[in-house]
Order: C-alpha cells, then structure tokens, then sequence
C-alpha cells in the first residue's frame, strides 16, 4: 500500500496517534477487513508489533476484532471515529474545567497560594519585568493585571483588538467599574469604530493617533504589546513592566492624548 507521507503525518496529529498506529489504521481502512498478517504486510510495521498496535487501536475505537478464526479486522469509518474523539474530548475538558473550579477550595490551592506570596515579596519592582510570548499569555496577563487595579486602567489598543476579546474586556471592566476604577480607552480608528467599541464594552473609548498597544494599571504596571494585531499570534509578544517611574511617564503621555482636542 502506498500512502503519501504527508498524509500520514497529517492523520498521526489529528487523531493523536503514534506512527505504527497511523499506518495501520490507513492500512485497514484501504483494505476494510484483513488478518493482522494481511496489516503488517500491506502497512509496513513489523509483524511482531502489529498485534499491540492493534489492541491499542480496538481500545480507542478506531477497529474491530471481527469473530471467527482466523481472527481478522475491521476498520472503523473515519467519520464514526471523529464523532467518538470529538465526545471524549468535550467529556474530558468538561470534567477538567470542574476540577479546575473546585481546586480553589482546596488545601492544595492554599499552599500554592502560600508558595507565590513567600516567594513574591522578597522581589524587588525591577524584578518583576519581563518578556511574554503568544498572544494568549499576553491576555491573560493582561487580565490579571486589569482585574488588580485600584485607581485607573489606560488603555490604547486597536477596536479589532478589543472587539477580537469582547467578552474579557467586558467582565473585567464590570468589576471595575463596581470598584469604581478609572477607565479610559484609545483605538487608533475612527470615531465611529470607536463609538461601537464605547457601546459593545460600556467604557469610555475615545479615536486619537496613537498607534500602539499597551495596557497601563494605576500608573504603576504597563504590559506593552510589540507587535501589531496582523501577526499570528504565536509570534505576538509584549513586555511587562512593574515600574512606576518608567509607567507613570507614559502614563502622562496618554492623558495628554486623551485630553487634546
């Protein structure tokens, strides 16, 4: 049997199996039903493995042993195997997200939080300056951050940006606003953008040419994004600073933008 490589390479990261796995499911599925004799000789992987790749492969649904002598093998529709890894995977990330949410009330959760405090309070500001990678990190601290404010929240952004993470910005500037937070936005669009961006999130958003992305939290911690949103967001990535003397700078900067007609 003659498979094209990148097929198989292809199938072993979709359905997350190993080599000899993916050979000799794509050998089964060409022949549809065959002796383990008749799988390691159209798909190439030793005899003597065969019979564990295919035990391996009945347990997670992609074949079945079919009854009778000589044992023999069917291979199961691909759209039958998608449908049973597609339930397995939303039943398995079900069951992490309510580990996740309990794991707050555990003894485990205290000593992690115990560890960070005994190990954070020694740091000095400088310290606490570093580089993050992918933009998914970058929000997440970028949330963190946010949701730690006291006095103000700046924020100069683009509206895709902020439209793109509707939902993150929103939550994180109720709880804000019920702590009666400063917010203030600037998007390097036009007024009208920045009026739908004001409506979708409920804060103020005003349109200036200030083409950049940074986030600034009471003047004291700044994460500011290096590249512009048309990246891909693995290659995204931001610095962030703990450093009032360097933040409040820029922090003057951007209100005297805000206030300029």
């Amino acid at each position: 049997m003659i498979v094209k490589q990148e097929l198989v390479k292809k199938v072993k990261g979709y359905f997350d199996l190993n080599i000899y796995e993916t050979k000799v499911w794509l050998a089964l599925l060409s022949k549809g039903i065959a002796s383990a004799g008749e799988i390691a000789e159209l798909s190439s992987v030793p005899r003597s493995r065969t019979y564990d790749v295919l035990e391996s492969l009945e347990k997670r649904g992609f074949v079945i042993q079919k009854i009778g002598k000589p044992v023999k093998y069917l291979a199961v529709k691909p759209e039958i195997v998608i449908e049973k890894l597609k339930n397995n995977t939303q039943k398995y990330a079900e069951e992490k997200v309510t580990t996740l949410s309990g794991l707050k009330d555990t003894k485990e959760y205290e000593e992690l939080q115990q560890l960070h405090k005994s190990g954070v309070e020694p740091i000095k500001n400088h310290d606490l300056s570093t580089s993050i990678k992918g933009r998914s990190n970058l929000y997440i601290q970028m949330r963190d951050v946010m949701e730690n404010a006291e006095k103000c929240v700046y924020i100069a952004s683009s509206a895709y940006e902020l439209m793109s993470k509707q939902k993150m910005f929103k939550d994180v500037f109720a709880k804000l606003k019920k702590r009666k937070v400063d917010i203030k936005i600037i998007v390097a669009d036009t007024d009208a953008e920045a009026q739908k961006v004001s409506k979708k999130l409920a804060a103020p958003v005003k349109s200036k040419t200030l083409s950049a992305r940074f986030i600034i939290v009471d003047k004291r911690e700044l994460i500011f994004t290096m590249k512009p949103t048309n990246v891909h967001e693995d290659f995204d990535y931001g610095v962030w600073i703990n450093s009032p003397y360097f933040t409040n700078s820029l922090a003057y900067m951007f209100e005297l933008a805000w206030n300029s007609n």
